[in-house]
């Protein structure tokens, strides 16, 4: 599998995270502007409590829309042999054994993908296995986390 089909595999998987959570916005935006958001008494919440949800899921919301747009603009390219690990580097590892990827992307981190059999997670910017993995090449070894690096595209 190529970077870029992994990259339409991550866009695939942020638009269904998107949509999920569009949904999930409209709906408490709704409870929080329905009839049965109407207090009650002085100590009836509901309603208040439905507002910060909703806006905090339109937060969300945002945030996943400028992941997605992020990622349908990218144009991954395999790096040449021998290059140092940069941004964009799909990277294989290896730690007691188990083979992991990672694909250093310049947002929405965390996303696991199967690829190859194996795990592929997204790393951004924040995350310190970015920064350690920044300028090293094959066969070097990190110590934090004790990973064997064995292949950089």
């Amino acid at each position: 599998m190529s970077k870029q089909q992994i990259v339409e595999q991550i866009t695939d998987h942020l638009q269904a995270q998107l949509n999920t959570m569009t949904e999930a916005a409209r709906a408490s935006h709704d409870a929080s502007t329905g009839d049965e958001a109407k207090a009650e008494s002085k100590y009836d919440t509901r309603g208040l409590e439905a507002s910060y949800l909703a806006d905090a899921q339109a937060e969300q919301c945002r945030k996943l829309e400028h992941s997605l747009h992020t990622f349908k603009s990218l144009a991954y390219e395999d790096l040449p042999a021998g290059s140092a690990i940069e941004p964009s580097a799909l990277v294989e590892t290896e730690l007691n054994g188990t083979i992991a990827y990672y694909l250093l992307t310049p947002c929405a981190g965390g996303i696991t993908i199967e690829h190859e059999g194996f795990d592929l997670t997204t790393l951004s910017p924040e995350a310190p296995l970015y920064q350690n993995l920044l300028g090293h090449h094959i066969g070097e070894k990190l110590d934090h986390p004790p990973v064997l690096i064995l292949d950089v595209q």
